[in-house]
């Protein structure tokens, strides 16, 4: 193993992470930070009701590929032996999960960033991408009927290691990758406590991801 590369890794993940996309975005197509507006949170959600869908669109698509993009260093560092195949899923992970902190925590835009749901979706895109597929499927059905995208993300979060611990027994699922979706759901509740309490008070906002035309 390469301790260097794997060093220059993790700080590209974190750099990467810390891409404000909303922020950036937003300054430069309409002039205003994301941040000030909304709920404050300078992610791809307060950007949908801050700026519109189609910011919203790009925004949640840079994120996710911010996730993705850093889990496929492991791969990459697999491909060229600086890393063995036995722990490239683990560096996955790792990976993943510091673009994560640097979307929480971005270096370019004074550590005030998102909530990490779209970068983490990323991250499972490159390291399950089936499982991942049925979780944006269920992501997708919750914020149509609910339009809370808050739970939607919570219960995405939480079908990914529950898939996985189904399909273990059927299928050889990495019992590490299992652990952590569940750590993962748990993080994404803590960051969504906020949103729970407006829940369950029926104060949250919503978000229309479909708008169907009245007929006259």
């Amino acid at each position: 193993m390469s301790v260097l590369a794997v060093a220059v890794a993790f700080v590209l993940a974190y750099l990467l992470g810390s891409i404000p996309t909303s922020v950036w975005y937003g300054q430069a197509f309409f002039g205003v930070d994301v941040r000030q507006f909304g709920s404050g949170n300078a992610g791809a959600t307060n950007t949908f009701r801050v700026l519109g869908k189609r910011a919203g669109t790009v925004v949640m698509l840079v994120d996710v590929l911010k996730g993705y993009t850093a889990a496929l260093l492991a791969t990459l560092l697999g491909q060229i032996g600086w890393i063995t195949e036995d722990h490239i899923l683990i560096f996955k992970l790792l990976f993943g999960l510091t673009a994560v902190v640097g979307h929480l925590y971005p270096v370019f835009a004074q550590f005030r960033g998102g909530k990490g749901v779209a970068s983490l979706l990323g991250m499972v895109l490159a390291t399950h991408p089936e499982v991942a597929a049925v979780c944006i499927g269920i992501f997708l059905l919750v914020v149509l009927s609910s339009q809370y995208v808050s739970l939607g993300s919570m219960l995405a979060a939480l079908a990914f290691p529950v898939l996985l611990l189904m399909r273990a027994f059927g299928q050889k699922e990495s019992p590490l990758l299992i652990v952590f979706g569940f750590v993962v759901f748990l993080l994404v509740v803590l960051t969504h406590k906020k949103n729970i309490s407006r829940i369950l008070n029926g104060q949250e906002s919503r978000t229309v991801l479909i708008r169907l035309r009245k007929r006259k």
